[in-house]
């Protein structure tokens, strides 16, 4: 059974060892998009066409001026037949330039609008399927493979191409000749067992690179986005001896592949030779006993070189065009997953909220075998800032993951406003939430950008205004460019503190009724915390807030403290409150923050 594009576990996403050489179902969606080219497409095949029948046109012109030019002396006839060379040339120079512009416009067009298309798919896909897939997997997918398939049409069309030569030189062969065809072509069926053998071989021996280059590939984004571990941890020579291990198996897989591409040419050109000598050694005694014309006899010498041309190319496109069918099948298996949370067929635009939420007695996995929520329910009203506190894996994220439907519900129901947020559209949900990671992301762009990304049309003074009021204006001020400053990948020219300023002040610009703080505190000193506090004040005014924090200062100044356990909510109520209760909440409490308790 083959696997184009499968989840094994503790892998990720695996690539197929191989496939056949033509699957409908990818050349039937390959070719939708090519419909918005389908005038240029008619053209290329014309000129392509055009330019093969000169190309064949041209021993055949070499032969007809030998015989009526040459031998005749025929002077007048020369600058016919020199007429007819230029006319020929110019035709096929032409036609060439023409098929080869048009047909890289077009696949030019198509690769743009496969990877826009991969692109706006990928946005679209659940938090699901990014968790169990490999992002180094996952951009093969959206480079290598499209542009391998990109080369379906070129291998289609020049391929067809080559075929038509091919045809064309044996018809012409056959029309000058038949005996002496005959003789020629003896040498076809063993051309073609040699080509048979060597892509049984070839196929195995170009699929073992492309897995060796995957591999590679994924050895070495894993090493470089883990380099700081890497570092600290020492473990750059044994990294390097396992990366030097994997690199070596691709050296040695691209060294079998080239040995195995040098060893075709050699075998046909012996073929080449071989065939020659037939036509030399017949065609000469054809020659002398008057059954064929010398002209003839030099344009199928001409001929039998080029027949070879064309099938040396048919060979190798053979193994792209499988390579192209295997990478299409992966794209497009890839398109065809569907997003696990889509907007219901009746779902509503969800109106400008209070910020009531409600979870209703809700029980939520992401393995049946695991449950992760356990018959939840809180109820909290507009303004509220609720903070969640309990052990690791308790289910303090999964709920804030629900409330902003990157998940749903197993049973239960996540309400806003009494608006069950499966009946809305998501995007008007997004709208009206923002989140603060603790490691907070922040794209290549400026500063500016930013800040106003998830509120595009926000204005300069609406992104100052933000960042003064979170305490973000000062520093992003002494920048170099100011709020122009273009921030390195994820803000590497920020300290943690910068970023996450940076990060509150694009979720007040953003303007949200509901504010999901997820450890926003936890990576950074003391001091900067004191400034993130003072920004909170700001940012939580008048907003529905959940905040999951280990930091006490955090968690005293929440309306309302709830604690989890396994999946359930054992204690809810104020710090005070609970800390009277003396149960959960106090245990950890005194583990946590005993030390530094007022």
């Amino acid at each position: 059974m083959n696997r184009h594009f499968v989840y094994a576990q503790g892998r990720g996403l695996e690539d197929d060892e191989g496939g056949p050489l033509y699957v409908h179902s990818v050349a039937s969606r390959f070719l939708r998009y090519l419909l918005p080219y389908r005038r240029l497409t008619f053209f290329t095949v014309i000129t392509m066409l055009i330019s093969s029948a000169a190309q064949v046109a041209t021993p055949w012109l070499v032969g007809y001026a030998i015989d009526t030019v040459v031998t005749r002396q025929d002077l007048e006839g020369l600058t016919f037949i020199t007429l007819l060379f230029l006319g020929n040339i110019s035709i096929n120079y032409v036609t060439q330039y023409a098929h080869l512009a048009l047909m890289s416009h077009i696949s030019q067009g198509v690769l743009y609008a496969i990877r826009t298309d991969m692109f706006d798919h990928l946005q679209r896909l659940s938090l699901t399927f990014f968790s169990r897939f490999e992002v180094g997997r996952i951009m093969s997918r959206v480079q290598n493979d499209v542009q391998q398939l990109q080369e379906f049409l070129s291998i289609m069309i020049i391929g067809f191409a080559d075929l038509l030569s091919l045809v064309g030189i044996i018809v012409v062969l056959f029309i000058m000749s038949a005996k002496l065809a005959a003789i020629t072509l003896v040498i076809l069926p063993i051309l073609m067992i040699v080509l048979l053998v060597w892509q049984k071989y070839a196929r195995h021996s170009f699929d073992r690179v492309r897995r060796a280059i995957a591999i590679v590939n994924g050895a070495l984004q894993e090493n470089i986005t883990g380099v700081r571990v890497v570092q600290s941890l020492s473990r750059e020579d044994v990294n390097f001896r396992r990366f030097d291990e994997l690199n070596h198996e691709h050296l040695e897989a691209n060294l079998e592949a080239s040995r195995l591409s040098s060893s075709l040419m050699p075998a046909a050109e012996f073929l080449m030779a071989v065939g020659l000598a037939l036509v030399v050694v017949f065609g000469g005694a054809m020659v002398l006993d008057g059954s064929l014309a010398i002209g003839a006899l030099v344009a199928f010498a001409m001929y039998v070189q080029r027949f070879f041309d064309p099938i040396r190319n048919l060979t190798m496109q053979y193994t792209q065009l499988q390579r192209a069918m295997v990478a299409g099948t992966r794209i497009f298996q890839l398109m065809d997953i569907q997003p696990d949370i889509v907007d219901a067929p009746d779902a509503v635009e969800l109106p400008r909220v209070k910020g009531e939420v409600k979870f209703d007695h809700v029980n939520f996995h992401y393995i049946p075998s695991s449950p992760v929520l356990k018959d939840v329910s809180l109820h909290v009203q507009p303004g509220q800032s609720v903070a969640l506190v309990g052990p690791t894996g308790a289910g303090k994220t999964s709920m804030t993951a629900l409330l902003s439907r990157f998940y749903d519900v197993i049973d239960g129901g996540v309400l806003i406003d009494g608006y069950d947020v499966r009946s809305v559209k998501r995007d008007s949900l997004a709208r009206q939430m923002s989140m603060v990671l603790q490691e907070p992301f922040l794209f290549s762009a400026s500063v500016r950008e930013n800040i106003r990304y998830n509120r595009t049309h926000a204005t300069q003074e609406d992104v100052e205004q933000a960042a003064v009021a979170v305490g973000a204006h000062e520093f992003i001020s002494e920048l170099e460019h100011g709020y122009d400053t273009i921030l390195q990948e994820r803000g590497a020219n920020l300290s943690i503190g910068q970023r996450q300023l940076i990060s509150f002040a694009r979720a007040l610009v953003a303007d949200p009724r509901i504010l999901i703080l997820d450890e926003a505190t936890a990576s950074v000193d003391s001091a900067t915390e004191a400034r993130i506090q003072d920004a909170l004040k700001t940012l939580l005014q008048g907003r529905t807030s959940f905040i999951i924090a280990h930091r006490l200062s955090t968690i005293r100044k929440a309306d309302l403290v709830v604690v989890l356990d396994l999946g359930r909510i054992v204690e809810s109520g104020t710090h005070a409150e609970l800390m009277e209760l003396g149960g959960l909440y106090a245990r950890l409490y005194e583990a946590n923050f005993g030390a530094v308790a007022e």
